[in-house]
């Protein structure tokens, strides 16, 4: 077996690669695992990316070891837990265990972070919870909503608001209540960050026929 811990510690970023060996030899997967707690950043760093890479196509593959990418998200290390949710989110689409409804509460506690990475992380993961689990969408779409009022300064909040507008446009069509959502995006019209402004824009547009919405 190659040393896959000099691998990942190269200076050119062979993650995909990695990602590739570690779907076709399984057990370079408790490799990675172990590795996530290594001294050595770039180790450490690049491990958790390559599992990132392998849950978002082969989930399955990772979803026995949910209850360690769960632990995870109490990982001190910003990287390390941005990269567990994107993992997390990936792994509601084999989510037998039913596991995300164990901590949906905390997954979207996020938003409130001082972070705006970490609430940025659950909102581009929601489509993906959404989708993978048609029972939490209200949850979801009613957390995403929320954004409107959660303190944050104003350019922040734009921000996270024009990323709750593509994560709904990835499951709109599932969407129960789909004036709500409606509304929030035209007020977004009026956003003063002009990228949010044309996400709206072309969200309005895009649905237009559906709800008449001009």
């Amino acid at each position: 077996m190659e040393n896959i811990a000099d691998e990942l510690n190269q200076k050119e970023d062979h993650s995909k690669d990695i990602a590739e060996k570690a779907v076709k030899n399984p057990q370079l997967i408790s490799i990675l695992l172990n590795l996530i707690s290594s001294d050595v950043a770039r180790m450490k760093f690049r491990s958790i990316k390559v599992l990132n890479i392998v849950s978002g196509k082969n989930p399955e593959i990772l979803y026995p070891h949910v209850d360690f990418f769960i632990e995870l998200l109490d990982n001190g290390n910003k990287v390390i837990m941005w990269n567990t949710m994107d993992i997390l989110a990936n792994l509601s689409a084999v989510d037998s265990q039913e596991k995300m409804e164990d901590i949906f509460e905390k997954f979207y506690g996020f938003l409130s972070d001082e972070s705006m990475i970490t609430a940025g992380h659950v909102v581009d993961n929601s489509w993906k919870i959404a989708r993978a689990k048609p029972e939490f969408q209200r949850k979801i779409t009613d957390n995403l909503l929320k954004l409107e009022n959660i303190p944050r300064d104003q350019e922040c909040r734009s921000i996270l608001l024009g990323k709750a507008i593509l994560s709904f446009d990835k499951y709109f069509d599932e969407i129960q209540d789909k004036e709500e959502v409606i509304s929030m995006v035209k007020r977004q019209l009026d956003s003063p960050r002009n990228a949010t402004k044309v996400k709206a824009e072309r969200f309005l547009k895009k649905y237009a026929h559906v709800l008449n919405v001009a």
